[in-house]
């Protein structure tokens, strides 16, 4: 297995009865959202960060892997939260939130709430034309990281996109626009006003075709779309600490099973 980028490794946290499962988005890296795993962590939860398949390594690995295996993955952690802890939520940035809406939408009352930001639900329509055919013609192309307002801030991800790996999002796209409905948990979504990677209509498309009825929608002002490094980043945590807490009221705190600190796969 090819050597895990500095920083791109998984995290995971043992803490209260409550779970909440990360996933990040295309191209990127658990490092995208650790800092939002551990404000939750720090709240005492328990917390599960993966690394997908491809990612954190080379670009070149990415090229190998498809959708099914990005979303066996979380689904695989998923499983392992409920074995663990009684009540478990899903967030994600980006794609991330695109696999964490189709896990709340198989999965049903074992996703207790939804927290997404600026997820990603479509394909851009001129790439996604050329795609089919291109990605038998070119490897790769520019990579989408680092689209961050905040000055000093980078995005550990791949320069490059394999292009193989495009197409397979853009079929992923496909599914989880088909399962949006089936999505009836409580919902936060966070998007940015300025977003140079996904546009704001792909939050307008998932709010309307979602079936959830509790649901909140925060515009983040000053961030672009990895806001989990951004400006708005503690807007995100302490809304999404403020929705498990709504959400888990009157549950016992309790640990779980085999409580303790663990750190990286």
């Amino acid at each position: 297995m090819p050597p895990i980028l500095p920083g791109a490794e998984p995290y995971r946290r043992d803490g209260s009865a409550t779970g909440v499962l990360l996933c990040h988005g295309f191209t990127g890296s658990p490092q995208s959202l650790r800092p939002w795993a551990e404000d939750l962590a720090r709240h005492g939860l328990t917390v599960s960060l993966p690394l997908l398949p491809g990612h954190g390594t080379r670009w070149e690995d990415m090229a190998m892997t498809g959708w099914e295996d990005w979303y066996a993955t979380v689904d695989r952690e998923l499983r392992l939260l409920r074995e663990r802890c009684e009540t478990v939520f899903v967030c994600g940035l980006s794609m991330g939130g695109a696999l964490a809406l189709r896990l709340a939408a198989l999965h049903g009352d074992a996703v207790r709430g939804v927290a997404v930001v600026n997820p990603s639900v479509t394909f851009p329509r001129l790439q996604g034309y050329a795609v089919p055919a291109g990605r038998f013609l070119v490897r790769s192309v520019r990579g989408i990281t680092d689209d961050i307002a905040k000055d000093g801030r980078h995005e550990l991800g791949y320069d490059r996109v394999p292009t193989r790996a495009a197409y397979a999002l853009r079929a992923y796209h496909r599914v989880v626009r088909r399962d949006l409905p089936g999505v009836t948990q409580p919902l936060l979504l966070l998007h940015s006003r300025t977003d140079h990677v996904v546009p704001p209509s792909d939050s307008a498309l998932v709010l309307g075709r979602v079936s959830s009825t509790d649901v909140t929608e925060t515009v983040l002002e000053h961030s672009f779309h990895v806001a989990t490094l951004d400006h708005d980043a503690t807007r995100i945590f302490a809304d999404t600490r403020g929705f498990i807490d709504r959400l888990t009221a009157g549950t016992p705190a309790t640990a779980t099973r085999g409580a303790g600190a663990r750190d990286g796969a």
